[in-house]
């Protein structure tokens, strides 16, 4: 039943998460300057920032340098300086021009499932940024379509079945968020490899699917994909 199969991009092919984090402990050292931190409670209000934004800046590096700058202002109460303002920015940009590093093992897993399967690539977040990392990670030839979109939602990946011309049933998702990448799809009624990560941003945590759910499976890394891959496919019958 399982014809086409796609896989997430960051956190999932290649490495992201770890450098915003890296970011945020850099913005948090800027604004230490000018508040406590542990009574600020900074990274909560820039979570709540992010949050409130992600409709008008959508994910990614430049919306995360956006809610940077706000969340400054406000817990210093507008005394944060120019130049740390600038510096906060350079934060953001360093995110944005880190080079693609592919998770250990992700090509030979990658390719493994394409040899029996079609497969699409489904990433979120700012366009350029994405399509730079789409480009570097030398990944490209094994994808027949690669999308880039605003959210992963049910909304998105129904419009998305429609496109493909291909059944809710007969797709599997893998990818290392339960929330944006296998939630939507089960929901709909396709499958999930859920390909966890080692750091994950706190408002992906969020999600209301359990982790044994029959059309779930679990891989520990890269290399357990095609696996789990072919575990579901003989679920499915």
């Amino acid at each position: 039943m399982i014809t086409m199969i796609g896989f997430d991009g960051d956190d999932t092919l290649w490495h992201s998460e770890g450098y915003y984090q890296e970011a945020n402990a850099a913005f948090a050292g800027i604004v230490g300057r000018y508040v406590d931190l542990e009574d600020r409670r900074v990274h909560e209000d820039m979570l709540g920032t992010e949050r409130r934004n992600l409709a008008l800046f959508g994910y990614g590096a430049k919306g995360m340098t956006l809610s940077m700058v706000e969340t400054a202002i406000a817990v210093t109460g507008a005394r944060i300086s120019a130049a740390d303002i600038h510096r906060v920015i350079e934060i953001g940009k360093g995110v944005l021009q880190h080079p693609v590093e592919l998770l250990p093992g992700i090509r030979a897993a990658v390719e493994a499932v394409a040899a029996e399967h079609a497969l699409v690539l489904i990433t979120k977040g700012d366009l350029f940024h994405q399509e730079k990392k789409v480009a570097q990670s030398g990944l490209a030839d094994l994808f027949r379509r690669i999308e880039i979109v605003s959210e992963k939602d049910i909304g998105t990946y129904r419009r998305l079945f429609d496109e493909f011309a291909v059944a809710p049933m007969q797709f599997l998702m893998v990818g290392n968020s339960l929330r944006s990448d296998i939630e939507p799809v089960v929901r709909l009624g396709g499958w999930g490899v859920h390909v966890p990560y080692h750091v994950t941003w706190s408002h992906e945590l969020e999600h209301g699917l359990k982790e044994d759910h029959a059309r779930v499976a679990l891989a520990a890394s890269a290399q357990a994909i095609p696996a789990a891959v072919a575990a579901l496919r003989e679920r499915a019958g």
